[in-house]
């Protein structure tokens, strides 16, 4: 790769900016740069061009022009060892670019704020950085694109022991520069498609179901196999939240059928306002109970049926604390996700080395995807709670409070069970369950069965 003699630099995220152009600075890079940024490393006594002294043109239209213009995208395009291309930047005096630092402006938070203008969504779409970090990305063997202040430390790392940075490392940021710039024109696509605009004016849609499904889900954490040793699998995260979004703080490592385990007990457990415990084994609850303290939901779970919870897979609403995790110790269990572990909690789990550990948050998604061969269904989450109001009584005489309550909860537990699906249901907590039969009068039997044990 050629050596890096100048930068154009010109972000909306500063973060690290100024301590990277300080650094390329001293290797002898030219800092050239634009508006707020320039302002921001003049402000921290670097030296720096503005771009409107390589162009000859002034910034304009509010900002809306400034890095397009031939002199800018002439250096970052030409094919350095193409000598036609190399002769043209000469005969206009063009210099040529060898590094691009661009990031994007915010239009994903502006998409989702409540109450957002139509103007400031529009002015908010990025148009002179997308341009840049494709040019660069195009060229990535004579020019370097830096999309990420996570890569700051590292270029300055490499290009200070070498002078250059490697092939594998352009053609690194050059994949990265064309996901972000995808990911960003998908963002605008799906928002802009929310709106309806016509001789009245503009509105806001917000339909159940969008018109296109936009999965953006980068891989998150690569797994040792899928469903059965011999399958590959990984993690794709599409959001921080849930267990996607989760942390590991404890145990062996998350394989497939813990995370798909973690996510049926966290959808789950989501249900309840209350202290709940819920204990999930190959995706179907064997447990669930709402108390009014942490430690007696789970010892209620836990008696619904004991047999099916060893090596099960646990979540709670609540933080976990110490007399829980005092609970859950005395068996054997995979994997639990929680708010939050007390160090009392941690302190009494430590014992158990290969106990898995997640600390999840947020709350579900709105909307439930299934692949299927060659697409997705797509439906709205199942939120529907039972309404006493609109029950219709069949038995001889109305529940009881208690007995209400006990169908609610038993609702929510019933949602989650996988048909055939039956759920007894008392005080609270779940006494039997019958699951995933094709008859319901075996899903029944399994259930009944499972409560006089």
């Amino acid at each position: 790769m050629p050596k890096i003699e100048r930068a154009l630099l010109s972000v909306t995220d500063k973060s690290g900016l100024v301590d990277f152009a300080r650094g390329l600075s001293a290797l002898g890079v030219e800092l050239v740069s634009t508006g707020g940024t320039a302002r921001l490393l003049r402000e921290a006594g670097l030296a720096v061009k503005d771009v409107a002294e390589v162009t000859g043109f002034p910034e304009m239209l509010d900002g809306r022009v400034k890095t397009i213009h031939p002199r800018v995208a002439g250096g970052v395009l030409a094919v350095r060892s193409k000598p036609e291309h190399m002769t043209a930047l000469a005969a206009h005096g063009i210099p040529t670019i060898d590094m691009v630092v661009v990031n994007l402006y915010a239009f994903e938070k502006y998409a989702e704020r409540e109450g957002v203008e139509f103007e400031e969504l529009i002015e908010n779409i990025d148009i002179g950085g997308p341009t840049m970090i494709r040019a660069a990305a195009k060229n990535w063997q004579d020019v370097a694109v830096v999309t990420s202040a996570a890569d700051y430390g590292a270029l300055l790392e490499e290009l200070g022991a070498g002078g250059t940075l490697s092939r594998a490392t352009c053609w690194r940021l050059a994949v990265a520069a064309f996901t972000l710039t995808a990911s960003y024109d998908r963002a605008i696509s799906a928002r802009l498609a929310r709106i309806a605009v016509d001789d009245a004016g503009v509105h806001d849609e917000k339909p159940a179901l969008p018109a296109v499904l936009d999965i953006r889900a980068p891989r998150a954490m690569p797994l040792r196999y899928g469903e059965n040793p011999h399958q590959a699998a990984a993690l794709y995260a599409a959001s921080t939240s849930g267990i996607a979004g989760a942390t590991q703080i404890q145990g062996k490592e998350l394989s497939y059928n813990n995370l798909v385990d973690l996510d049926a007990a966290w959808q789950l457990i989501s249900e309840f306002d209350r202290p709940a415990s819920a204990i999930i084994k190959h995706t179907n609850p064997c447990g669930c109970a709402e108390q009014q303290s942490l430690a007696e939901s789970y010892r209620k779970a836990f008696e619904a049926d004991p047999v099916s919870a060893f090596g099960g897979v646990l979540a709670f609403n609540r933080p976990l604390d110490g007399e829980t995790a005092a609970e859950v110790a005395k068996t054997f269990i995979e994997a639990i996700a929680a708010p939050d572990y007390t160090p009392e909690a941690l302190t009494v789990l430590s014992a158990k080395k290969n106990l898995r550990l997640v600390r999840a948050g947020g709350g579900l998604d709105p909307l439930v995807v299934k692949s299927i061969t060659g697409g997705y269904l797509v439906q709205t989450a199942d939120a529907k709670t039972l309404d006493r109001a609109a029950a219709r009584v069949v038995s001889a005489r109305p529940p009881s409070d208690e007995e209400w309550r006990a169908l609610e909860f038993g609702w929510k537990v019933a949602k989650h069970v996988k048909s055939n699906a039956i759920v007894y249901a008392r005080d609270l907590q779940t006494v039997g369950i019958g699951a995933g039969q094709m008859s319901r009068v075996d899903a029944a039997r399994i259930a009944a069965r499972k409560a006089r044990e």
